[in-house]
């Protein structure tokens, strides 16, 4: 059965008012389009609806019986048809999975957990590490937001670069170059990776490699942490965004050094699958992760000596 539904429009109208003419007028139809209207619906339904008793119209008993129902039908479809985009975030009952790297995690959390709790307490987080491999978590759902360098490539995929970060070089207190390190000091000093992939180079290695120079890479590791108790214990070197290793500093006793190195910032990017985009609750969260990154991105108490 092919159905109408402006018919249950008109039936409503046909239902408040008790008459073409002001069905017609509450619609801003012609009382000939409406009549028209009627005359489907009593085919349809097979009850007259509107029977003539001397100048008016009264309700069968039929449309009587289903006043009620039309009236919620009708509600109903605009709230699917229109909805609400008011949130209410103390109401607000969800679970949102943010998948990024480790020390992105270990800087972001905190600041992000303090404002999220603060205002939805219902709202609860869970991190995930990188995978080694790239995965389509985005797509299936199984992820809301995933952040970290890489511009998505797939279309159903939104993204914001949402601030840059700066290349530092890492060192334990107390290494011969806590001070400071030019050019050929940072080449000729053992450097640690990190790569979820296990990677040997970098773009470390392609601008120096610009200068006619070269480094000795003896190890590469899937975390931050794990690079930096390594460099914390040797004369190793990691160069890495600073905001992933701001958090470590205290905890290994490193600093940091600027890079004796022209190298583009590294960019933070936030991606979302495209069924979220319009999603009052997934547009609060990414809000609040733009808000946190803006707070950590521009630490004041990263230790450099």
């Amino acid at each position: 059965m092919q159905l109408d539904l402006n018919l249950l429009t008109v039936l409503d109208a046909l239902l408040q008012e008790g008459s073409v003419a002001g069905a017609a007028q509450r619609l801003r139809l012609s009382s000939p389009a409406v009549s028209r209207s009627l005359g489907r619906l009593r085919r349809l339904t097979g009850d007259d609806i509107l029977v003539r008793t001397g100048r008016t119209m009264t309700p069968t008993p039929y449309a009587l019986a289903v006043r009620d129902q039309v009236g919620d039908l009708l509600r109903r479809s605009r709230q699917v048809l229109a909805p609400s985009r008011e949130l209410d975030l103390a109401g607000l009952d969800r679970v949102f999975t943010l998948q990024c790297h480790d020390a992105l995690a270990t800087a972001l959390a905190p600041a992000l957990l303090a404002d999220v709790t603060g205002s939805a307490p219902g709202v609860r987080l869970r991190f995930l590490a990188e995978a080694a491999v790239d995965t389509d978590e985005l797509r299936h759902g199984r992820v809301d937001l995933e952040i970290g360098a890489a511009v998505p490539a797939s279309p159903e995929i939104r993204h914001e670069v949402v601030g840059h970060d700066r290349f530092v070089v890492v060192l334990r207190a107390g290494h011969p170059y806590a001070r400071g390190i030019d050019l050929e000091g940072f080449a000729a000093l053992p450097h640690v990776l990190v790569s979820r992939r296990g990677r040997l180079t970098d773009p470390i290695d392609d601008a120096l490699e610009s200068h006619g120079l070269h480094r000795r890479v003896p190890a590469t590791v899937g975390a931050t942490a794990t690079a930096a108790h390594i460099v914390s214990r040797s004369d190793a070197v990691l160069t890495a965004p600073l905001l992933a290793v701001h958090p470590l500093a205290d905890a290994f006793a490193l600093v940091t050094v600027p890079l004796p190195l022209t190298v583009p910032d590294p960019p933070i990017v936030c991606g979302w699958h495209q069924r979220y985009e319009t999603d009052p609750a997934h547009i609060w969260l990414r809000d609040r992760v733009r808000a946190a990154l803006a707070t950590i991105l521009t630490p004041s108490d990263h230790r450099q000596e």
